[in-house]
């Protein structure tokens, strides 16, 4: 079993709306839903460090626990249930962060109905293709929490296997193996994940501009304050 850090690409948020084109009401009313979409998501965001640092804890016990001897069984046993406590931690993590992404599905819905009010075609056409990939990587992220979800499951099997005196090196080395296939997943979903997001983050700027609303982004505000 091998740590693995799973970079995840968070929405890109904006500060503040400095102007709109007269009587653009409606793509207002987008901005506001859209923006309050990324809010939404910071819970999710906020996750990210504390579940990869618990990855590493975890990581540090099944080390240890690969180096002690069947001599030491109660010490074996200990560190299993340690680190069986440190999958729980992930487990309710991951639970928060798919609460907060089912939150922002929930706002973002609300554009639907808006962007057939757009006036402005060409704003409507990137409206269109910008809800297409949002939805596209909301199903990408509950794939990713599937799999990701699955994969807690196999560790936490994992060490309670540990735990057994009669485990044969065979079952071991079979279970690990679909402890790394799980993994092979979670990269993979994670890849398609990270793709819709940075398509969504290009097609939303595309929008504000197709419907000549001026925004600054807050990576934008960062470089100027730096």
């Amino acid at each position: 079993m091998l740590y693995r850090k799973i970079a995840i690409i968070i929405l890109i948020s904006v500060i503040a709306m400095l102007s709109a084109c007269s009587g653009a009401s409606t793509s207002e009313k987008i901005y506001d839903h859209l923006e309050k979409a990324v809010t939404l998501e910071e819970a999710f965001e906020k996750q990210q460090d504390e579940i990869v640092k618990l990855e590493k804890k975890e990581q540090e016990l099944y080390s240890k626990l690969i180096n002690l001897g069947m001599d030491e069984f109660d010490k074996i046993k200990s560190v299993a249930q340690e680190a069986i406590g440190v999958i729980e931690k992930r487990k309710d993590k991951i639970e928060v962060e798919k609460e907060s992404i089912d939150a922002s599905k929930e706002e973002f819905n609300k554009v639907k109905e808006l962007i057939g009010e757009l006036e402005e075609e060409k704003a409507k056409e990137k409206a269109n293709k910008m809800y297409d990939v949002m939805m596209d990587r909301y199903d990408a992220y509950y794939k990713l929490n599937e799999a990701y979800t699955q994969s807690l499951k196999l560790e936490k099997e994992l060490y309670s296997m540990l735990q057994k005196k009669d485990l044969k090196q065979e079952t071991l080395t079979k279970h690990i193996k679909k402890i790394n296939e799980s993994y092979k997943k979670v990269l993979e979903a994670n890849e398609n994940f990270n793709t819709y997001t940075e398509k969504y983050n290009k097609l939303k700027k595309e929008f504000y501009e197709a419907a000549k609303i001026e925004v600054k982004y807050e990576e934008e505000a960062k470089k100027k304050n730096e």
